[in-house]
């Protein structure tokens, strides 16, 4: 028979001990333990009510401290997890080679300053003891190289935020469009120009068509600003090789882009279109472009082999100031004069660029 308080069927078998007591020996209900229990069993004088039962169930204890620790616990909880929020966006605002990735194309901004000739306006021509010098004998571009030798790259080294090959990448894509815009004589002839535009960041189009299609001496529409190029109907390339002289330098710009300062001089030999040597008012005649551009590129420009003009600085001569370069330069035909006062020598790189109208001085 079952003793009082077993189970009716008796104690299992599987259960070690009687009642399976063994098993809960090492148990310990703690006083938290007992305090967090959601089920009370009444007292004898409350189980005694006609509507009593057996057994409440109690939310849970909010003592004082306890509520006031817990309440805080959670309130340090959710400023964490908002600072941390503030901090990835914040990061991800500000974050340098994030913004680098994004396009940063804008205007550029541009000058031209003609240089008026001190006299009449030299003839070029061709000295029998320097054959390989052409046209270019006995002037400051006669030991200038020729084309896209003449824009010769520094070494590449790596900066805070780019690799050696990205720098690299840099130079080589800017001496692209140097060449592309200052040398190409398919640009120079106010031929084709796509190899400039496509060059270009695609944030600059609109601003390089409009300066095609509007050209404006305004500072930012000049299509000279982009391009050295030759009123056709006027003016023709009396030798395709143009010498060119200057210098690339490599620095950082604020915001991770990388920016690259191009100072060259490009000398050309030209005359009247339709002149022959010779010929009344066809001889030959050098014309000297100073072109100053500041480059700048994102790592996006750098994969796609783009570059961003920011600003670019010219004089360019002998040509009047009355006339309008904002299309095309018009050189003065050799014997030509025009009025002016002062100097600049466009072939001396050690002082500023001009920005009003000068006068075309060289040395030697």
């Amino acid at each position: 028979m079952p003793a009082r308080g077993d189970p009716p069927e008796g104690t299992p078998e599987d259960v070690p001990g009687p009642g399976g007591e063994e098993e809960y020996r090492s148990v310990v209900f703690d006083e938290s333990f007992v305090r967090a229990a959601r089920i009370l069993e009444y007292s004898a004088q409350e189980r005694s009510g006609p509507e009593a039962r057996p057994v409440r169930t109690v939310g849970p204890r909010r003592e004082g401290p306890v509520g006031h620790s817990a309440a805080r616990q959670v309130y340090a909880i959710v400023l964490l997890v908002a600072v941390a929020l503030g901090v990835v966006v914040f990061m991800g605002r500000n974050n340098p080679y994030e913004q680098a990735g994004q396009p940063s194309a804008g205007d550029l901004r541009m000058s031209v300053t003609p240089l008026v000739p001190r006299g009449p306006v030299p003839a070029a021509s061709e000295n029998p003891d320097a054959r390989s010098e052409g046209l270019f004998a006995g002037s400051p571009a006669a030991d200038y190289r020729s084309g896209a030798e003449g824009i010769t790259l520094p070494g590449a080294r790596a900066t805070a935020h780019f690799t050696e090959d990205q720098v690299l990448r840099g130079l080589v894509t800017v001496k692209d469009f140097l060449v592309a815009s200052s040398i190409d004589p398919g640009a120079l002839t106010g031929g084709d120009v796509r190899g400039v535009r496509t060059l270009l960041d695609p944030g600059q189009h609109d601003q390089f068509d409009r300066s095609l299609e509007a050209p404006e001496d305004d500072g930012r529409h000049l299509a000279t600003g982009w391009m050295v190029r030759f009123d056709p109907a006027r003016t023709e390339l009396a030798d395709p090789r143009v010498r060119v002289r200057g210098t690339l330098e490599v620095r950082e710009a604020a915001g991770s882009l990388l920016q690259i300062e191009a100072d060259h001089t490009y000398v050309y030999a030209v005359r009247p279109a339709g002149g022959k040597d010779g010929g009344e008012g066809g001889e030959p005649s050098l014309f000297a472009v100073r072109r100053a551009i500041t480059f700048q590129l994102t790592r996006e420009d750098l994969r796609d082999g783009h570059v961003v003009l920011v600003r670019s600085v010219a004089e360019a001569g002998p040509q009047a100031c009355e006339e309008s370069f904002a299309e095309y330069y018009r050189p003065l035909p050799a014997g030509a004069e025009a009025d002016g006062r002062g100097g600049t020598d466009p072939y001396d790189h050690g002082r500023p660029v001009a920005a009003a109208c000068g006068v075309l001085v060289r040395k030697g």
